[in-house]
């Protein structure tokens, strides 16, 4: 797998080379700068007149020893992350000669390609490549296609896997609570009315709801309160038509902008009502909203969600405005999506480079920005009824991000919520509660962005406690590995849920109850691992009952785990919730059982 983008290409002809740049540069992948170092040990064997870049262009008359030369001198190089050699039939190239002469490089930690074009009269040079496990390919552009392929799935993966800079706040019961009661009444309004699009103000305030910042928005029903709110608010406002079945609200005339006194507010509310009656459109005339003109100095970008066919809610992230149809710079993304994933999804998009800063402008708030994108995605994969939701434009200027507009639909009462495609965050298993002494404490699952916290959490675990665990001593630095930690941290929460317990006033981890579906079986296995000092605070027991009804909830049939036979805490706990215990032959090892 490569490391990085970057390939090197070296060739016996232009054309297949030119055709081999294209692919790659379609593909997502790029044409490797390579080092100076590089370029004067290439100059001290090649002809006069090879290429001088890359691809490596060593001419129609290249023997078998100038491609192994140019392989040598192109391993050493740390931009190069992927060579692909390309071979045309040519008086002086002997194909079956090279291919025996690069065999060598087969295994040189990086992918190596060839492209033996030819046919029949390069076959016994592709059969040398396919025995020494080079993939070789008829034609170059299918060569990169799949170098681009690969880096794609390494780009993803890196992603995956990286420490994100700044950490996910999980909110409280309380703040979850608080959040149901204002989406589930809005929602239970619309389906009331047998509405599936709630109005702006409603959009507005699902949104509000998951700390999206929006614009703050009045619904004014007749002419005199639009003066009356626009005057409470302060002049310049916006006026926009306040429908429960109108959505493109530019598209009716129903948007005016920059309004300065009483007498502006008064033509463009009546201007509204007239561009809606001579559309037909006036019985769907239920008043305006009013709202502070923002003065658009700076980007103005989309953040909307749709379903797919195949893989049921996907996000949108781009630029946005009137011409965002025009523009049609966007990126896509499956929810739910993480800090760094929700990074990822900005940074592909061409609007991306200006948000950084350009022209003399200050960059945007970027971390603010990633936070949003995260905070919508969980609107988007916790609430399975909205169907559609759109925020444009998504102001993003220096001094802050706001949502201006925002629009929102909902599924048919009847219709089947499609299934995401990643199962989200498991909210309702965060849970205030107490240890014996009284602290309060959070029991949540864990988070893709508790790496940090799980590398404290070991630091004041005893090699008592950790081989009561693991059955094994284990180094401080093994345990805290990153490739560890985040495969333990970013889970798949349909296959396996870790819980951890958390000092409510503060960060710090101070246990973990792990539970994992069984592959091929229908039970599931359990784990517990507790700070020494919080011992005998009962913090077991809180773990294990949530275990229990997780694996419950799962359909598990049995929960099992195994203990070495003289702990007897854990012995002590199980034995109090009902398991069975067998000991294993030869073996200092218990195997505990519960059936559910």
């Amino acid at each position: 797998i490569p490391k990085g983008p970057n390939l090197a290409i070296v060739t016996n002809a232009g054309g297949p080379a030119v055709i081999a740049t294209d692919s790659l540069i379609i593909h997502g992948a790029k044409i490797a700068t390579l080092q100076d170092s590089t370029y004067e040990k290439l100059d001290e064997f090649l002809p006069a007149a090879w290429s001088h870049n890359n691809p490596i262009d060593i001419l129609g008359d290249a023997t078998a020893d100038l491609y192994y030369k140019t392989l040598k001198v192109l391993i050493e190089d740390d931009n190069v992350e992927g060579i692909l050699v390309i071979l045309t039939p040519q008086f002086m190239t002997d194909a079956t000669l090279v291919a025996n002469k690069i065999k060598e490089f087969s295994d040189i930690g990086r992918p190596i390609f060839a492209a033996w074009m030819g046919a029949k009269s390069v076959e016994d040079g592709r059969n040398i490549l396919a025995s020494s496990n080079i993939p070789d390919f008829e034609f170059p552009d299918q060569a990169c296609r799949s170098f681009g392929y690969m880096w794609s799935y390494c780009y993803n993966m890196i992603g995956i896997y990286e420490t994100a800079k700044i950490q996910s706040k999980i909110a409280t019961q309380k703040e979850i609570k608080k959040r149901v009661d204002v989406i589930t009444e809005v929602i239970k309004k619309a389906r009331d009315e047998n509405r599936v699009i709630l109005d702006e103000f409603e959009s507005k305030n699902i949104l509000k709801a998951f700390d999206i910042p929006i614009v703050e928005t009045f619904i004014a029903k007749d002419l005199n309160e639009t003066i009356e709110f626009s005057k409470k608010i302060g002049y310049p406002v916006v006026l926009k038509v306040f429908s429960k079945e109108i959505t493109h609200k530019t598209d009716v005339g129903g948007v005016k902008l920059n309004l300065h006194n009483d007498s502006e507010v008064k033509d463009a509310f009546l201007e509204i009502q007239k561009s809606l009656k001579d559309l037909g459109k006036e019985k769907y005339f239920d008043g305006v909203t009013v709202q502070k003109m923002v003065i658009l100095d700076g980007y103005e970008l989309i953040l909307g969600s749709a379903v797919d066919s195949d893989f049921g809610p996907i996000m949108l992230f781009g630029t946005g405005g009137e011409l965002v149809e025009v523009y049609k710079d966007k990126a896509i993304a499956l929810p739910p999506l993480t800090i760094t994933l929700a990074k990822r999804l900005i940074e592909r998009t061409k609007i991306f480079q200006a948000l950084k800063g350009v022209r003399g402008k200050k960059a945007v708030d970027l971390e603010k920005l990633e936070k949003i994108v995260v905070d919508f995605s969980s609107l988007i994969t916790q609430y399975p009824e909205i169907k559609e939701c759109d925020i444009n434009p998504l102001l993003a200027t220096e001094n802050g991000i706001i949502a201006l507009d925002a629009r929102i639909i909902l599924h048919e009462k009847q219709e089947i919520y499609p299934k995401l495609s990643i199962r989200p965050y498991p909210l309702h298993l965060v849970q205030d509660n107490k240890l014996k002494d009284q602290t309060p404490i959070v029991i949540r699952p864990i988070h893709p962005d508790d790496e940090s916290l799980m590398r404290e959490f070991y630091k004041d675990v005893s090699e008592k406690s950790l081989k009561e665990e693991y059955f094994k001593s284990l180094h401080y630095d093994d345990l805290v590995a990153h490739e560890r930690l985040i495969r333990m941290c970013f889970i798949d929460y349909d296959r396996e849920i870790t819980l951890v317990a958390q000092l409510k006033d503060s960060d710090e981890i101070i246990a973990i109850g792990r539970f994992t579906k069984l592959k091929n079986s229908k039970d599931g296995f359990f784990s517990l691992l507790v700070k020494d000092k919080y011992h005998k605070k009962g913090l077991g027991k809180k773990l294990l009952d949530n275990i229990i009804k997780i694996a419950k909830e799962e359909k598990r049939e049995y929960l099992i785990s195994q203990m070495l036979e003289d702990n007897i805490a854990i012995k002590t706990l199980c034995k109090s919730f009902g398991f069975s215990f067998e000991k294993i032959k030869d073996q200092p090892v218990i195997r505990l059982s519960l059936k559910l």
